[in-house]
């Protein structure tokens, strides 16, 4: 018994040790007298720094733990790194953020990290039960996040929203885990995949797996689930929309990836057509719904929801092509939405942010780096060659063509090449519009994060950057394999 608890501790030591040092974090901030928010938040990026070495030098071979609740693998590691590095840029972009606007207070860097440790247990669950307690520890933090400035009514609304919609997904999930439950006989993902290899797709577990691909899409704001989305980004504070925006996307898709691949892998043929449908439908609206937004915030709320329909082509395929597509577009999305949320930082002007498309006008006149950064993130974002975001879409679009997803493929180019209109849109604006007030200077922790998001960006064509990446993109994919 003794070497089975050992065993458990070594496997999941990384989301023990985090879990630790965020009470040791929130103790501190309770009882250390004047405001603790400074030395909060620097043990936060501490404790985020930590985890992420503990993850990258755990054990190379696959290992389950509490009983195949947690499965660490090479998929595992790459995401939790993923999300572990997206908490850290965020909770960086936001410490300027927060002192200016008067909401910064130390619970902000625990409830980050509580939502880390969430998405760490989503990204290694093995089994319904793990999935939904990782998933619940995550949302809860990020309702109060959304919220987290309660002297603003828009976040006060943006919380409230997420909190209702949230409540009925994990309904939604809970129902469907309890139907899969009930007519396989089984939580644990190995369980459930036998006995869809041996009796096929039966009526009541695709009924399940159903209400489980819903809720799950909710997290990653697919259509039709994505109606949160708009107004939660705007109306949350942008460093946390940037949150938002990041790492909480890389561990849905990882759970939803992993869900798919090792409980449903046996049928893939019926949970495929779902993830073909809601990758189509959130690519066109994402692309359409876009093109009125006057909101930057808006506009790359509806450019998430198109995103994440592009990583589920991906997965649509069902192969290991379509995981490593899905992995890697995840990294370069990751990278190119911190960057752009950097840009929209430094929109400030007299002390106060802006969020207007059209105050970006003439920026090129008035900062050029800043608007050539951010130029570089829009054409990357609209797939436009020899950038990152080129080969993010080349990657699923790939996977889709070889498992025979023509028409998917096709769709997916379509809309790619609508969804450019409103990221030249937002070119045009910089370079060719009258200037107006130039804005203030950028912080140096959000210039660190949007250059350095700029240079990955237009270097990753170099093959000692993009091989690495790549490389590391099929080692997890080949964990289900």
């Amino acid at each position: 018994m003794w070497i089975l608890q050992q065993a458990d501790a070594v496997a999941a030591l990384p989301e023990i040790v985090l879990a630790v040092l965020t009470l040791a974090l929130l103790m501190l901030g309770v009882f250390r007298k004047g405001d603790a928010s400074d030395t909060v938040t620097l043990g936060a990026l501490i404790a985020l720094a930590i985890t992420a070495l503990l993850v990258i030098f755990a054990p190379d071979h696959q290992a389950v733990a509490f009983h195949g609740a947690l499965m660490v693998d090479t998929f595992a590691k790459v995401m939790k790194v993923l999300a572990l590095f997206g908490s850290a840029a965020a909770l960086v972009l936001s410490v300027s953020f927060m002192k200016r606007d008067g909401s910064q207070r130390f619970e902000y860097p625990v409830l980050i990290l509580l939502a880390t440790i969430g998405m760490m247990l989503m990204i290694s669950a093995n089994n319904l039960i793990a999935l939904y307690m990782g998933l619940e520890l995550q949302s809860l933090s990020l309702y109060v996040l959304a919220a987290i400035n309660r002297d603003s009514a828009r976040a006060s609304e943006a919380g409230l929203k997420y909190f209702v919609l949230g409540a009925l997904s994990s309904g939604m999930l809970l129902y469907g885990a309890s139907l899969v439950y009930g007519f396989t006989g089984s939580t644990e993902f190995p369980a459930i995949a036998n006995y869809l290899t041996n009796n096929g797709a039966t009526i009541g577990a695709v009924f399940g797996l159903v209400f489980v691909i819903a809720g799950l899409a909710f997290k990653i704001s697919a259509v039709p689930f994505h109606m949160w989305t708009p107004d939660v980004y705007e109306g949350a504070p942008t460093p946390v929309t940037a949150f938002f925006a990041a790492a909480p996307k890389v561990a849905a898709v990882a759970l939803i990836t992993r869900t798919m691949m090792e409980a449903f892998g046996a049928i893939q043929p019926a949970w495929g057509q779902i993830i073909v449908f809601i990758s189509i439908a959130s690519m066109a609206l994402g692309a359409f719904a876009a093109i009125g937004q006057s909101n930057i915030k808006r506009l790359l709320a509806y450019s998430s929801i198109a995103n994440m329909g592009y990583a589920l082509v991906g997965l649509a395929a069902g192969t290991q092509e379509g995981v490593q597509g899905v992995v890697l577009y995840m990294i370069i999305y990751m990278i190119m939405t911190l960057g752009s949320f950097a840009c929209i930082l430094a929109m400030r002007r007299k002390g106060y942010m802006v969020e207007e498309i059209s105050d970006l006008a003439g920026l090129s006149r008035n900062h050029k780096g800043l608007a050539f950064v951010f130029s570089m993130l829009m054409f990357s974002m609209a797939g436009i060659p020899p950038l990152a975001g080129f080969f993010a879409k080349y990657f699923v679009f790939l996977a889709a063509v070889k498992a025979g997803l023509y028409a998917l493929a096709i769709i997916g180019v379509v809309t790619s090449v609508v969804g450019a209109y409103y990221y030249l849109r937002i070119v045009k604006i910089m370079y060719f519009d009258e200037p107006k007030e130039a804005f203030e200077p950028m912080d140096g922790e959000v210039k660190l994060i949007a250059y350095a998001s700029g240079a990955f960006t237009l270097l990753f064509v170099l093959p000692w950057i993009a091989s690495p990446v790549i490389a590391v993109a099929a080692a997890a994919a080949k964990s289900f394999y």
